[in-house]
C-alpha cells in the first residue's frame, strides 16, 4: 500500500469511535469504500458485498484481522464522521495530485442531491463544487448549510483552491460583490452570468450594448445532438455604462452571448441572449469558449454523479452520510477519469460505466487506476 498516497492524507480524520471498541480501521473502511464506488457500488449494501467478494485481494494491501466490514458499520461511520473534516482530507489529495497551471478555467457550480431530503425534512443537501476541464478534475466542494445559499459556500470553497492565475466561471448566482472580492483576492479573474437576481446591472448591461458598438465580436459554431448551435459573443471595455461603480470597481468587460440553436430535423430555431461580467480585458473569442467551456461542470461532473453513480436517485438521509458519499463518489469519479484505457477492443475513447466494470471484473486494471497516475 505504500505506493497508493491517497490514503495519507485522511490518517489524520478524527475518529468519533470509541477506541475500546474498535473493529475495523478507519483507513479500511475508507479504502474498501473508495474502491467499491469505483466499480459501480451505489450504497452500503453494494459496498459490503463487494468487500466480500473481493476479501482475498483486499488483503493483499490491507491488514483485515476481524474480515470486512458490514453494511451498518458503512453506514454508520460516514453517518457520523465529521462531513467538512472529510471534503478537507479529499481537498488535501487533489491538491497532491493536480497541477493547477495560470490561465486555467475552473467552473463553480452547485448541484442538489435529490433523494437526500426525507419526508419530515426541508432541504436537500446541497453541494458546490469546483471542476477542472483541463486537468478532468473536481478540485474541491463544500456542503451548503440549510438556511443559506451558494453565495456563502463559494468563497469558503474559494477558500480551499489554489486559483491564482487561473479564471473562474460562475452561474448568476455567484455575482456578488463579496464573492467578486474574494476571487480578486485569490489573485485570480472571473466570468459571471448576470441576470435578474442583479437588476440594476443587468439593465446596465443591456442598455451598454443597445446603445455602443461592441469592441470585438467572434461567432462560432458546433453541430451534434441533432442541433446546430451558433453563439456569437460581443465584448464592451467602457464601463461608464455601470451605475454604482464602486460596488463594481473590478469589471473590466461586460459580455453578451447571442445563441441560436437549430433543430437539424425539423428546423425550429431557438434564440437566446446571456449577459456576463468579467475581471480581465480579453478578445471575443477568449470569451466566447471560456462561457461554453463553463458547462462542462453539467455535462462532466453532474450528469457522470447522477448517471454513473446513481447520485440523485441515492436515499442517504441520515447525519452526514449524503455529504459524505459525495465525496467519495467524487474521489472515485477523479480516478476514473484519469484512468486511460488505449484504443480498448477499437474504441478510442471508453464510458464512465465501462471503466466501472473493467474495474470491477479484472484486479490488474483497478490497481492500475489507483497506482499508475498517482
Amino acid at each position: 500500500m505504500e505506493r497508493h498516497n491517497i490514503l495519507v492524507h485522511f490518517k489524520g480524520l478524527p475518529d468519533y469511535r470509541d477506541e475500546r471498541y474498535l473493529t475495523h480501521s478507519l483507513i479500511n473502511i475508507i479504502a474498501i469504500s473508495i474502491c467499491a464506488i469505483i466499480c459501480g457500488a451505489k450504497d452500503w449494501y453494494d459496498i459490503e458485498d463487494y468487500a466480500d467478494s473481493k476479501k482475498s485481494w483486499l488483503s493483499t494491501f490491507l491488514d483485515l484481522p476481524n474480515g470486512v466490514p458490514s453494511h451498518d458499520t458503512f453506514k454508520r461511520f460516514f453517518e457520523f464522521i465529521d462531513g467538512e473534516a472529510l471534503e478537507k482530507c479529499f481537498q488535501d489529495w487533489v491538491n497532491a495530485i493536480a497541477r493547477i497551471s495560470e490561465g486555467r478555467i475552473l467552473s463553480i457550480d452547485g448541484k442538489s442531491i435529490r433523494g437526500s431530503k426525507g419526508r419530515d425534512d426541508k432541504y436537500f443537501v446541497h453541494m458546490v463544487s469546483a471542476w477542472c476541464s483541463s486537468n478532468n478534475l473536481v478540485l474541491g466542494q463544500q456542503k451548503v448549510e440549510e438556511k443559506s445559499n451558494e453565495i456563502t459556500a463559494i468563497p469558503n470553497l474559494l477558500d480551499l483552491l489554489n486559483v491564482k492565475g487561473c479564471t473562474i466561471t460562475i452561474d448568476a448566482m455567484g455575482c456578488q460583490h463579496s464573492i467578486i472580492e474574494k476571487i480578486v483576492e485569490k489573485q485570480a479573474d472571473c466570468i459571471i452570468a448576470v441576470k435578474g437576481n442583479q437588476k440594476f446591472l443587468h439593465d446596465d448591461i443591456q442598455d451598454a450594448f443597445a446603445n455602443d458598438k461592441a469592441i470585438n465580436t467572434h461567432k462560432q459554431s458546433n453541430s451534434g445532438h441533432g442541433r446546430i448551435e451558433t453563439r456569437e459573443a460581443h465584448v464592451i471595455t467602457d464601463m461608464d455604462w455601470i451605475s454604482n461603480r464602486e460596488n463594481w470597481k473590478h469589471i473590466k468587460s461586460l459580455i453578451k452571448i447571442d445563441s441560436i440553436r437549430e433543430d437539424k430535423l425539423t428546423g425550429v430555431k431557438q434564440e437566446n441572449t446571456r449577459y456576463f461580467i468579467s475581471t480581465r480585458i480579453a478578445n471575443a473569442q477568449y470569451f466566447n469558449e471560456s462561457i461554453r467551456a463553463h458547462w462542462n461542470i453539467e455535462n462532466q461532473l453532474h450528469w457522470s454523479l447522477d448517471v454513473s453513480f446513481g447520485e440523485d436517485a441515492s436515499k442517504k438521509q441520515a447525519g452526514n452520510s449524503a455529504q459524505n458519499f459525495s465525496v467519495l463518489s467524487k474521489i472515485a469519479l477523479n480516478y476514473l477519469k484519469k484512468y486511460e484505457v488505449p484504443n480498448y477492443k477499437g474504441a478510442k475513447k471508453i464510458s464512465i460505466k465501462r471503466k466501472q466494470n473493467i474495474a470491477a471484473w479484472t484486479n490488474d486494471s483497478i490497481i492500475e487506476m489507483l497506482f499508475k497516475n498517482d
